[in-house]
């Protein structure tokens, strides 16, 4: 990969850090990333604009860097590359404030539709039903996710249910903002990932807020905390709160993994740490509910509410 890179940017790179996917290199001091783009050309020209967009206002992103044929996508071995090549330090946090105040500095427009996510309950419908065909055809040797899969198809069928059922009861306002998001954040939320412009999206404010809080419960902090955080400095309709409950519901934190076990980019027992803490993970939504319940009074879910 080295010499590809070499040719294709005029650089005189003497080595290339090997990261599964990526690959990571420094040139005249500054540190670059070659990652393969997993978004669809079209919003490729999107993230473009949002990149100069968030320029022009004075805000962080990572460059995209163009090859020497004056394109920004570069083909290798029938895969399509990006270059990238970070700003500041790449360890650098961010934290519920920095999240809050990025989501409130750019909105959905028509111009960026190509990169709007909605229809939560859709895209999970389709996800568990995809997976519950994978493991049924390709799990059977998967003991671990085998005792532990139907728990977490319940608990992402709950909050499918409640998704529908915000819908049902609320409209979305135009306090309800679509705003710059991610496909995924976690916890510790470093720079490196998320000026990344090629995970950006548009979607409610709740969405990076609730997917920071699981990721730092999962990594030992105390995850209450920062929904406290969020609920006090910033001011959520009744739609949007509903949605971001449903959003902690929702198990993203096992799907992840179980995707990545699934395509043999992790080994099974990372879900174990997930697993034990799965009647912790419900009191934290029972707190959570009551917590959210200081600001409006949204719907419960009788299981978690009745746990002991």
């Amino acid at each position: 990969m080295k010499d590809m890179i070499n040719y294709y940017y005029n650089f005189n790179i003497e080595s290339v850090e090997d990261w599964d996917t990526i690959y990571s290199f420094t040139y005249n001091q500054d540190k670059f990333y070659f990652v393969p783009l997993k978004r669809s050309e079209q919003e490729l020209v999107d993230l473009v604009k949002i990149s100069g967009e968030l320029k022009a206002r004075g805000l962080e992103c990572h460059d995209m860097i163009l090859n020497k044929f004056g394109k920004l996508i570069t083909n290798i071995y029938e895969t399509n590359y990006i270059l990238l090549k970070p700003i500041g330090d790449i360890y650098e946090e961010y934290d519920i404030k920095n999240i809050i105040n990025l989501n409130n500095r750019l909105i959905l427009t028509p111009n960026k539709s190509n990169l709007y996510r909605n229809s939560w309950s859709k895209l999970w419908s389709d996800k568990i039903d995809y997976f519950e065909y994978q493991i049924h055809e390709l799990g059977k040797d998967k003991e671990l996710i085998l005792d532990s899969f139907s728990y977490y198809i319940g608990l992402g069928e709950n909050a499918i249910s409640y998704v529908n059922n915000t819908n049902t009861k609320y409209q979305k306002t135009s306090l309800d903002r679509i705003t710059l998001s991610h496909r995924r954040i976690k916890y510790p939320n470093y720079k490196l990932n998320y000026l990344n412009p090629l995970s950006f999206i548009f979607d409610l404010e709740v969405r990076d807020i609730a997917e920071y809080i699981k990721s730092a419960f999962f990594e030992g902090e105390n995850a209450l905390s920062y929904l406290k955080e969020a609920l006090k400095i910033n001011r959520f309709t009744i739609y949007s709160l509903e949605l971001l409950y449903a959003r902690l519901i929702y198990p993203s934190y096992y799907f992840d993994i179980y995707e990545n076990i699934m395509s043999n980019k992790e080994e099974e027992e990372k879900l174990i740490p997930i697993i034990e803490k799965a009647d912790e993970y419900v009191d934290f939504l029972r707190d959570a509910y009551y917590e959210i319940n200081k600001y409006a009074l949204i719907e419960g879910i009788s299981w978690i509410l009745d746990k002991k």
